[in-house]
């Protein structure tokens, strides 16, 4: 598993052993509150997992454990709704994970305010790793979904410092192809288009719903 998470990341790894490490957990450095945890991306069937499975995600997921205190590791930064820390198998020096602090198992069941409070502090903290690790760049990352090469199954996102001869991967390293400008082309942008109103649809059913719900309280 882990094997191909770095094959889809990089074509050039230079290993790093993090050594065993822990920190306490260091007091909140800002606070998000008011965020709705609905989640519009994705039709009702999907909202209805069961309790009792998404539990036991919960227990054995590894960020949970982070989270919860429970297994260590270097907390970098913290808030209401998410965490950052050390990744403890790092792609290279100050390779670091933003993560939720409730659990979902990829980024398309993570509801929208969750993904824009992590993305709100890409920022800030990309730019303290740049200055801590010394570097001038940074990648960010994204697996969701085993064939993009997720590995562990909870919402996360990576920032990877980079300097320009890191031995890390290059853009050249990845064979890119010019879209044709042809029928084909067309049809995939319609296609996709034309799930934006499907999900749009989805999450005007999914809020009626819970209107209808809250009324009959």
């Amino acid at each position: 598993m882990e094997a191909r998470r770095l094959a889809v990341l990089c074509s050039h790894l230079r290993q790093i052993d993090p050594g065993p490490s822990s920190l306490p957990e260091r007091p909140k450095l800002n606070t998000l509150s008011g965020l709705s945890t609905s989640n519009c991306s994705t039709n009702a069937d999907d909202q209805h997992r069961s309790d009792s499975a998404k539990k036991n995600e919960e227990k054995h997921c590894i960020f949970c454990k982070i989270i919860r205190g429970e297994s260590p590791a270097f907390k970098l930064y913290e808030d209401d709704i998410c965490l950052c820390i050390l990744d403890l198998n790092p792609l290279i020096h100050g390779h670091s994970l933003i993560i939720p602090k409730s659990h979902f198992s990829s980024l398309e069941e993570t509801p929208p305010p969750v993904v824009a409070a992590m993305c709100s502090k890409v920022p800030f903290i990309s730019k303290s790793i740049m200055r801590a690790t010394k570097c001038d760049s940074f990648n960010l990352l994204v697996n969701s979904g085993a064939a993009a090469g997720q590995v562990i199954f909870h919402t996360h996102i990576h920032i990877v410092p980079r300097n320009a001869h890191d031995q890390l991967w290059t853009s050249k390293s990845f064979r890119r192809r010019r879209i044709k400008l042809d029928k084909e082309a067309a049809q995939l942008a319609d296609h996709i288009r034309e799930q934006f109103k499907v999900l749009e649809k989805n999450c005007e059913d999914h809020s009626s719903q819970q209107s209808s719900a809250v009324g009959k309280e």
